[in-house]
Parts: C-alpha cells; structure tokens; sequence
C-alpha cells in the first residue's frame, strides 16, 4: 500500500512515512492508491467483536508495514478504560428506530478527537523508528477547538515529540480553551492567535511549506508533522468508528446485512464526514452521506453548486469547532473523484489561494450529488433542537451534535427518506455549557467551570470526570500572537 500526493501522484510513499511526514513537500495531502474491501460476511462478522479489534480489522488494511501484533498493541493502548468510560467505546444511542447518535465523546477529553489522537502518537513514534528518522517531531496543530486538545493530552511526554497547538482567540468554547491552558506535559505548548481558524490553520500549512524554517529546524534535531485531519494517521482511525456503527447496528438486529443506512455528520474540515466516504467506498452499505454546517456553510453551497467559495462573512458560532471556511480534506474527494488527475486538483487549490474559489466540473459535481447531500442551520434553530430533545427525549447533546441533527431532519422531510440514519455525535455537551444551557431555558448567569454545575443541575446528566478536573487545574499558556508571528513561535518553542 502506497500513498500518494494529492498534487502530484508521482509522489510515493509508504504509510510509515506519510504518517511521519504528515503533510507532502508540495503541500498536497497523502492518499492511498488504493481503497481495500470489506466484504459483507467481514462486516458481519465484526458484530460479535469488541470495538478495538474492529478498529484493528480496518487500519490493517492500510498499514501493510505494521505488523498486526503492533496495530493491536496499539489499539489496546489507545481504546481502554483508563481513557474511555465506557467499554464500547465508541456506542449507539438508539433515539428512535430510523435515528441513532453514535457517541463519539467518551474519551479522555470529550470530543471525537479522542477517537484518532489516542491512536495516533503510537503510530507516529512507530513510523519514526521504521523510516529511520533520527530527528526528533514537533506536532503543529490548528485547532477550532477539540483537536487541540485531544492532540495534547496523546502527545503529552510521548517521547522524541514536542507539540504546539495554536487556536483562535475568542473563537473556542470557554472549557475548550481551560482544557487546552491547562494541559499537563514538558513537551507541550498552547498559543492564541489574533484571527479565526482559518487564519490559524493557513498559519500551520505555510510553516510546514517554509523550507528555510524547515532547515533552521532541522540543524536544531527537529522535523514537523500534523496531528490534524490533514495528517493521514488521523483520518485513518476515523474510518474505523462507521465501519463500527454498522456492525452495531447488525448486532441490535436493526438491520439486514447488506441492508443501506445514511449517515448524517456535522463537519466544518471535511475529515470525519471524509472518512465516513472511505468507509462507503470500502463496501459499508451506506446510501446517502449528509453534510452539515453552520452558518459558515460553505461546504453546504459546494455541494449543492460545484462552486467552493470561502469568500463570504466569517461567523462565530455556538458550534465553534465548525467555524471554518477552507475545508482542507475537500482535497482529497477531489482527487479520488477525479480519478487521481493531480493536475485538476492543483487547478482547484491555485484557484483556492489565488482567488478564493474554485468551481468543479459539471462531470465531478454530478458525482458528489449522487453520494453527499447537504444543508445548515442557524445558532437559534440548534438551541431549539437541543431544548426539544432533552424535553421530549430526555437525551442532551451538544451544539454540534444538535447541528447534525437538524440537518438530517430537514432532509427527512426534503426528501420522505426515512433510511435508517446514524448522526456522529462529536462532543460532549459539557464542552459547551453555556450554549446548551441557554437552550435548556437556563439563566442562573454561571460562568467559568460553574457552568459545569449549572448545567448539571439544569440536566440531571453527570458531567464527563475529566471535566470536572479541571476544577483543580492550574492555567499554564497565555501566549497570543497576530498570525504572522507564529513562524516565531514555532522557532521560539523550539530553541
């Protein structure tokens, strides 16, 4: 199994060293030539196992220079129950028979992050020693405010790293910016960026693609790699939960093998809704992918026109980790939808950087349509679902989650499907206690990690423990820089 770049598919390399390298020279994104098969009868048979060793089944397949004893050594590593609270891992919440959330936030920070980046460090260290790389690797992370996290709390003392998160200032939750000031670890380091996510993620790309900076860093002992869904061992463990999702839903005897679900995800990146098409293309039956944004709906508008424009307003909302309008995955849709044509999908992203936009063929937009459907919502259409839910289902979900969720409704009645439909449930909603007490009809005016309690009384739901220790954290990052002062950063942390 090789991968390739996405700007130039004469670029070969092997999965250890698209892990280690994380990006491509060129700038493009790393893709395996090739998508492996699952069967039905494989499929099937995933119903009786335990989620690590379906985890296991399906990275295999792409990691054909790891032994299988490594990827489940690691597998056992990052899914137990010392990270997650629950054994399952990555459960079904059964709403209704046509409706399941599949819960994604159980891990050591809350967030469907957790589901890559406790894999991730153990693959990465591991693709250092098979490549033979004897610098060290300090991870640059652009965070909209759950994979920053959940990369520092993988990274944290994981030896021969360093990590460096960056996030928008003003533009995350209050408890996703104390859970990543207050990140324990001697190899970590947090920075506010004067901008958005977009800012902070252009930010990363063009230090990855600075090559003085590179050999500056690169007399100090160090390389730079990605924890973010740009970094192919972070999407890769993605593809496993939906892989998951089905084979639960075989062995809840919802479905008949072979028989189609839909999956709804709120998505502003394009990686955990990306790895739900890898999923598909490997043979789960899934029938129709819903994309679902927020105001900043640009990924809604391409889907619907072929024309992927991020010149529009910047909004900030209650769903911030989908506050993004340049969708860094949509890269590799392209070039898989292209049929590998690196030159067309350097065309788009010229376009991309030049102008801003880029329209795709009439032949490449009749081929997203006719897998991914799409639409948004509106901050005050997610707190009214979320208070409708907890009323009359007794189940709370987080902003995101809620995003996804009117998504799929509004779908249902577009189009009178009622396939049965899994919605990737990416968070806790206590990473988002002020908006989702809002939609509870909550004005007790707690603020800080008394919004903890508060909406713990307002719920009767028990808040996630790594949550509520945060309580007895210390803050330790108060850097902020404009964005054009995070090359000095990196420089600087890396002294």
């Amino acid at each position: 199994m090789h991968y390739l770049s996405t700007r130039n598919k004469a670029v070969k390399v092997s999965a250890a060293e698209a892990i280690a390298m994380g990006l491509a020279r060129d700038g493009g994104l790393f893709v395996p030539e090739s998508l492996p098969a699952i069967s039905l009868a494989e499929l099937t048979a995933m119903k009786d196992m335990d989620y690590r060793s379906r985890a296991v089944s399906v990275m295999a397949r792409f990691l054909d220079d790891f032994t299988p004893e490594e990827i489940t050594t690691f597998a056992e590593k990052a899914y137990n129950e010392r990270g997650f609270d629950t054994p399952a891992i990555a459960p079904l919440h059964k709403l209704d028979e046509e409706t399941f959330f599949l819960e994604l936030w159980h891990g050591p920070t809350c967030a469907f992050k957790d589901m890559a980046l406790q894999m991730l460090p153990h693959l990465l260290t591991a693709s250092l020693r098979k490549t033979g790389e004897e610098k060290n690797v300090c991870i640059l992370v652009a965070t909209s405010g759950d994979t920053g996290k959940a990369a520092l709390e993988g990274f944290a003392d994981v030896e021969r790293t360093k990590i460096l998160v960056f996030y928008p200032e003003n533009g995350v939750s209050e408890i996703q910016q104390l859970q990543m000031v207050t990140q324990r670890g001697e190899n970590v380091g947090v920075c506010a960026v004067k901008g958005n996510f977009d800012d902070a993620q252009t930010g990363v790309k063009n230090i990855f693609s600075d090559e003085a900076l590179r050999d500056e860093l690169a007399k100090k002992g160090w390389f730079l790699s990605s924890a973010n869904s740009i970094n192919w061992g972070r999407l890769l463990p993605q593809i496993a939960y939906y892989v998951s999702a089905y084979a639960d839903l075989l062995k809840l005897g919802r479905i008949e093998p072979g028989e189609k679900i839909n999956v709804c995800v709120p998505t502003g990146n394009f990686g955990n809704i990306l790895a739900a098409y890898y999923a598909r293309e490997m043979g789960v039956p899934i029938k129709k992918l819903i994309c679902a944004s927020n105001s900043n709906n640009v990924l809604t508008d391409f889907i619907k026109t072929g024309v992927y424009d991020r010149n529009r307003d910047f909004y900030t909302t209650i769903s911030p980790s989908m506050d993004i309008l340049i969708s860094s995955n949509l890269e590799r849709l392209l070039f898989m939808l292209s049929g590998g044509n690196d030159g067309e999908v350097c065309g788009y992203m010229k376009d991309l950087a030049e102008t801003g936009r880029y329209k795709v063929s009439d032949e490449m937009k009749e081929k997203i349509a006719s897998v991914f459907s799409a639409g948004f919502c509106s901050d005050e259409e997610t707190k009214k679902l979320i208070g409708e839910t907890f009323r009359k289902e007794d189940y709370l979900i987080d902003t995101h989650t809620a995003v996804g969720f009117n998504v799929l409704k509004a779908y249902r009645e577009q189009t009178g499907d009622a396939t049965p439909a899994v919605i990737a449930s990416t968070a806790s909603p206590y990473k988002f206690c002020d908006s989702v007490l809002e939609a509870l009809g909550d004005e007790s005016g707690a603020q800080g990690l008394a919004l903890i309690d508060a909406l713990h009384e307002a719920s009767g739901v028990t808040p996630p423990r790594p949550l509520l220790e945060l309580k007895n954290k210390k803050r330790r990052f108060d850097l902020s820089v404009e964005k054009t002062g995070m090359s000095a950063v990196v420089s600087d942390f890396l002294k």
